[in-house]
């Protein structure tokens, strides 16, 4: 499709091979604001993570839903891994620490969850579908087994990402 990235046209070599490699599709099917969303996450994030691609995706579905601007209450925490969910949130809902539009709930057991209210007063709550938070849980698993906490470990975080990047679709892994 002729002009999808727009502004996010970079040559090839601006990308990573394993991200280049589902940019056109990924694109396609989810829309270059989704695109724009993740990729922007994982550079404050600072690596390529399966929480804050999350987060970006439940952000952006939020502003669908809703209209911007929003703020954000979080029921991820504030300890990784699930707390990386509130790196995506503030890209993907647009609603910023900065901004003092997102706040985190202080959980005992966190969740990926947030309840995003728009500037009319309206509400919602999404959390992500118990089989996508099971799988998750057993992938991240199976990772620590194989790999503990190591560079190989990483890579596989990594290839996890990317997966759900490219297979899951926001409109179909969260409830309200």
């Amino acid at each position: 499709m002729v002009g999808v990235l727009q502004s996010w046209d970079f040559p090839a070599g601006h990308y990573a091979p394993d991200v280049r490699e589902i940019a056109s599709s990924t694109i396609e099917r989810f829309g270059a604001d989704e695109w724009k969303a993740v990729l922007l996450t994982n550079e404050i994030h600072g690596h390529l993570g399966i929480y804050s691609t999350i987060g970006a995706k439940m952000g952006l579905w939020a502003r669908e839903l809703l209209g911007a601007p929003l703020s954000v209450l979080s029921f991820a925490g504030s300890e990784p891994p699930v707390s990386c969910f509130n790196d995506g949130l503030q890209i993907g809902s647009r609603a910023t620490l900065g901004h003092g539009q997102i706040k985190v709930a202080d959980t005992v057991t966190p969740s990926v969850k947030a309840v995003f209210t728009a500037a009319d007063g309206q509400s919602i709550t999404l959390r992500l579908k118990n089989q996508y938070a099971k799988q998750i849980e057993e992938d991240i698993q199976t990772g620590v087994k194989l790999y503990g906490n190591s560079p190989a470990y990483w890579q596989y975080v990594r290839e996890l990402a990317i997966k759900y990047w490219r297979d899951w679709d926001r409109k179909q892994i969260f409830e309200q």
